[in-house]
């Protein structure tokens, strides 16, 4: 690892904290889209975390590179997905210069239904033989399901959430909870969420959506979750920064690009 990857090491850290369209929006005069609060800049939602064996990526949008240069992160040991949406999937091609840097593939840990989101996207990554000239992203899928397993040292508890329609993955890392991109958590889940230090949860906006949760809906998961610290991600422009941190809880906060927060894993299944 660089130094600025030890850095992550025992801290999750918050890539981008934005819907799909970023924040600020194209073309748009908004208040928050204009606010000069640095906090009320979003790119689309992602995190790295430190782990015991190496530096994870949950999901890769389209400001990868961008986010990876930011947080000054060298090295990506294994890309870890939610869900196939492409505010989630499609700066995958960003990690070829990282797996040229290894010299070797990157594992990419999902359900078949992103892995073949992946195939129909960059296909000319799975050509045989390859294609000559121009860099390939080097991916190596390994399939999961809701069955815990270990990653890089610790043991990842995927969440079974519901998008709107879909059927998305949140994540357990100890007692951390990473769920973004849902606006129901499923019965089967809740037992899951017991006992949290912390919760990363959806929050799109205050009126309520079809795929995401609201505020006052995401308020209501963070009651009955009762981590010690909830905070909300994948916010719109709806969204100002120190106005809704106003008017918040004790316990909840609204997260930002940038944020660290501690980590403690498990090595073994909960």
């Amino acid at each position: 690892m660089t130094a600025t990857d030890r850095s992550l090491m025992g801290r999750l850290r918050f890539l981008g904290t934005g819907t799909s369209v970023g924040v600020p929006v194209v073309g748009c005069d908004c208040p928050v889209c204009t606010s000069a609060d640095p906090r009320d800049k979003r790119l689309r939602t992602s995190v790295a975390l430190g782990l015991p064996a190496g530096t994870l990526l949950v999901d890769t949008t389209p400001d990868l590179r961008t986010q990876l240069l930011r947080a000054g992160i060298g090295r990506v040991d294994a890309v870890l997905y939610t869900h196939d949406h492409v505010d989630h999937v499609y700066g995958l091609d960003d990690v070829r210069p990282l797996c040229t840097r290894a010299g070797r593939s990157m594992p990419v840990f999902c359900e078949e239904r992103v892995e073949r989101r992946i195939r129909r996207a960059f296909d000319y990554a799975f050509e045989t033989p390859p294609a000559p000239g121009g860099g390939i992203p080097r991916l190596e899928f390994e399939r999961i399901t809701t069955a815990p397993f270990e990653l890089l040292g610790a043991v990842v508890v995927p969440l079974r959430l519901r998008h709107g329609v879909f059927d998305v993955l949140g994540f357990r890392f100890g007692s951390l909870a990473y769920c973004t991109d849902t606006n129901q958590i499923p019965d089967e889940t809740w037992p899951l969420l017991a006992g949290l230090d912390t919760l990363v949860l959806d929050c799109l906006r205050e009126s309520r959506h079809p795929t995401h949760f609201s505020l006052a809906e995401a308020l209501a998961v963070a009651e009955r979750v009762g981590a010690r610290r909830t905070l909300l991600t994948h916010m719109g422009h709806e969204i100002g920064h120190a106005a809704v941190s106003a008017k918040l809880p004790a316990g909840v906060e609204l997260a930002y690009d940038g944020l660290e927060v501690p980590l403690q894993v498990t090595a073994r299944p909960l």
